[in-house]
């Protein structure tokens, strides 16, 4: 399920107690994932935050949606019975930065029209459309 949820191998997510969360700015937009969970998401950007189930007092962060995912190395694993094979022999692929193979310039591209909140504060948010 949370391989789904976020479109990856795993979702990386940082367990948080209610009562020290809150949300900043703007408002968390909930789909119910199940009878006893819901998935908390972004309404302007699509970007995965949280998992909850609401009777915990206590929920989970998605590492990813945060500013600094560095900050907060994995200290558990869970679902290691959904571990992809391929997963632990990623360290050994070769590998190269993001504009490595952009020949069309669409990264430059991008990140000029860029709708999803960048990995740190800003001054407004969502931003106006741009290009």
């Amino acid at each position: 399920m949370c391989q789904k949820a976020v479109g990856g191998p795993f979702a990386t997510i940082c367990p948080v107690p209610k009562a020290a969360f809150r949300v900043t700015r703007g408002a968390i937009a909930w789909f119910a994932s199940s009878a006893l969970a819901r998935r908390g998401f972004c309404r302007d950007c699509g970007t995965p935050l949280i998992f909850d189930y609401p009777e915990d007092d206590g929920l989970g962060v998605m590492a990813g949606a945060l500013d600094r995912p560095d900050l907060v190395p994995p200290v558990v694993q869970y679902g290691t019975e959904s571990r992809l094979p391929w997963f632990g022999h990623l360290p050994d692929l070769p590998g190269s930065p993001t504009d490595a193979d952009d020949e069309r310039g669409y990264i430059p591209r991008i990140a000029a029209t860029n709708r999803q909140h960048p990995d740190h504060d800003t001054a407004d948010w969502p931003p106006a459309h741009r290009g």
